[in-house]
């Protein structure tokens, strides 16, 4: 049964989905991690794929960058392929002084100034909650594995805050509350599962934060995403 964004078969789509941003990282993960992987969607180029994960059938499926684009993408998968759960892995920054580079960070849920709720529901919600039961089974395979995983808060922008004209200008337009993370998508995810009665959590790398200046290289980038895209695969077992 495709729809307007993509183009697989109902059957073609796990009840479980691992949302990256990137396409490419999408495949990465399917020619990495996944066995039998097969491509279910290709269209604009956001890729699809769906294979075994250590007996368990997964979906991996790209939702692109920003609210727009994740909401459009969730809201399918929940809405028309039955899919019962996402989990968005991506990348983020942090303005937390206690947040380093490369710590991997949970969120618990995405405050966000967008108009995103107003126009598609006609209400305003600026802040929403993950899903409990998932962030739970996420955090006990981040203990199995060994790794100290951050949990909090996260702000989802707009705006790539690394082109804002100050960071310290920027981390001003949310005062009040204590925040680990900022990225794009959270909110939007989070939204719209809890809109159709889904479950949705959001597990991230950080690659910049205000506070930790390092320069990393390429291995170790790699290395912090594979943990971070291993603990939540781990998690749907």
């Amino acid at each position: 049964m495709p729809t307007a964004h993509i183009e697989s078969k109902l059957e073609d789509i796990a009840p479980v989905v691992l949302m990256p941003g990137d396409p490419l990282r999408a495949k990465y993960i399917a020619e990495n991690f996944l066995e039998d992987a097969v491509l279910i969607n290709q269209v604009r180029n956001m890729f699809g794929y769906t294979g075994l994960y250590k007996g368990k059938r997964v979906t991996v499926f790209a939702s692109g960058m920003g609210i727009p684009s994740i909401g459009i993408y969730s809201y399918e998968l929940f809405q028309f392929y039955n899919v019962e759960k996402i989990i968005r892995i991506g990348t983020c920054g942090s303005f937390h002084e206690d947040i380093k580079l490369l710590d991997v960070i949970l969120s618990s849920g995405a405050y966000c100034k967008s108009h995103f709720d107003q126009l598609l529901d006609g209400v305003d919600i600026d802040f929403i909650q993950s899903s409990d039961d998932l962030n739970r089974k996420i955090m006990n395979a981040s203990k199995v594995k060994g790794i100290d995983l951050k949990y909090g808060k996260t702000i989802t922008s707009d705006v790539f805050d690394l082109y804002a004209d100050s960071k310290e200008q920027f981390r001003e337009n949310f005062p009040n509350m204590n925040f680990l993370s900022v990225e794009m998508e959270a909110f939007g995810l989070f939204y719209i599962a809890k809109k159709l009665g889904k479950e949705a959590s959001c597990l991230m790398t950080v690659v910049d934060s205000l506070y930790d200046k390092r320069s990393l290289s390429s291995e170790e980038r790699q290395t912090s995403l594979n943990q971070m895209i291993e603990i939540a695969l781990d998690s749907i077992l």
